[in-house]
């Protein structure tokens, strides 16, 4: 593997300033659980001039003892993966996505900080106590995901209020993401949770707090996000100080997800996504096929709880496992499972190395100037 850095040319986006980190490609490479985004794809990301993110839930599947220990392989894997994207991205930024949700959140925190992290990136629920769960001494930075202004608000006055310090950066992530969405169903088309719109709530909410430097917290567009010329428009039109993608970098040959997981992005079409229920209560956007067929039946129901990943779930209520579903399709068994995507999943039709994807965006940034 090349793990040198990679000059991407012509670049003239504005580098994303995060307190002393500055990232010359203002662009966040979303979190993808269950061993989607792990050190392979976040190391590439990081050598090409973004910031490459590991994503903490499950990727303990990748460890030998993990059906026996579910918590300690992931907490291994976590510190592991966090060392081996260090190595692979020297001077390169690693960020690490924890959903709140996690039963045992506190510690990923932990272990994700005294690994290097440079950036803990978390929501799925609100990280009102992130800042108090950090070590003393780490330099880690940390960025809350959010929804909405009110929620962006009442973040900033709680860690202001109990911890003295602010985030470091907001994500917000609209209704056009890949897996759990933040939103009801009915709730997906509204006008007003437009990207655009709630991007630019969350700037207005977060007017009056300030970092150290005396300078607005920086912003992140997130869900739906698929060009350059898209990125172009949020920078400029809407005042965000970068984006968050996802769904593109599945289609890499970096990306950590099995072969049979990228061939169903290349082959999904417009009407093959779907809304479906997820057994923590949420919506969530994925690509049809057997087991949702299955599921929309009646026909899939746990007996037991293998994992032990996520707080709202209860197994004894739920109509299937996500996690063991999300695990099969990360290997390659996509019929014993679904694939999480955004909603511009039915675009992707080839697969690219990290670092042509990056050059591409940067391109259609420069044309989208002219």
């Amino acid at each position: 593997m090349d793990e040198k850095t990679i000059t991407i040319q012509n670049n003239t986006m504005p580098p994303l300033e995060i307190g002393d980190l500055s990232v010359p490609i203002p662009i966040i490479q979303g979190g993808m659980g269950i061993g989607i985004s792990m050190a392979g794809l976040a190391s590439a990301v990081a050598r090409s001039g973004g910031i490459g993110v590991i994503a903490a839930v499950m990727i303990g599947i990748t460890e030998p003892h993990w059906q026996q220990d579910p918590m300690g392989a992931t907490r291994t894997a976590l510190a592991k993966q966090i060392a081996l994207a260090k190595k692979q991205a020297p001077g390169g930024v690693i960020g690490v996505n924890i959903m709140v949700a996690l039963q045992d959140y506190d510690e990923l925190v932990r272990i994700a900080a005294n690994a290097g992290a440079d950036l803990i990136i978390s929501g799925a629920g609100l990280p009102l106590k992130l800042p108090g769960l950090l070590p003393q001494g780490v330099s880690t930075k940390l960025a809350p995901i959010v929804s909405s202004g009110r929620a962006a608000q009442l973040i900033c006055r709680r860690w202001q209020d109990h911890y003295g310090r602010l985030p470091d950066l907001i994500v917000v992530e609209g209704p056009e993401a890949g897996g759990h969405l933040a939103f009801k169903k009915e709730e997906l088309n509204a006008p007003e949770n437009r990207l655009e719109n709630l991007v630019k709530g969350v700037i207005e909410a977060v007017k009056p707090y300030k970092t150290p430097a005396g300078k607005p917290i920086p912003v992140v567009a997130a869900g739906g996000v698929y060009t350059g010329a898209d990125i172009y428009h949020f920078i400029h039109d809407i005042g965000a100080a970068g984006v968050q993608m996802a769904t593109r970098f599945v289609a890499t040959y970096e990306c950590d997800a099995s072969d049979a997981f990228k061939e169903a992005y290349l082959q999904a079409k417009k009407e093959d996504i779907t809304i479906i229920k997820s057994p923590v209560g949420l919506p969530g956007r994925a690509i049809k096929g057997k087991f949702i067929e299955m599921m929309a039946e009646g026909k899939k129901r746990p007996f037991k709880c293998p994992n032990k990943c996520l707080a709202p779930c209860d197994y004894k209520t739920a109509p299937y496992c996500i996690s063991t579903a999300l695990i099969n399709a990360q290997r390659g068994n996509i019929d014993a499972g679904f694939v999480f995507c955004g909603s511009n999943v039915w675009r992707v039709d080839k697969i690219v190395h990290v670092h042509e994807l990056i050059q591409e965006l940067v391109d259609q940034y420069r044309e989208a100037e002219k």
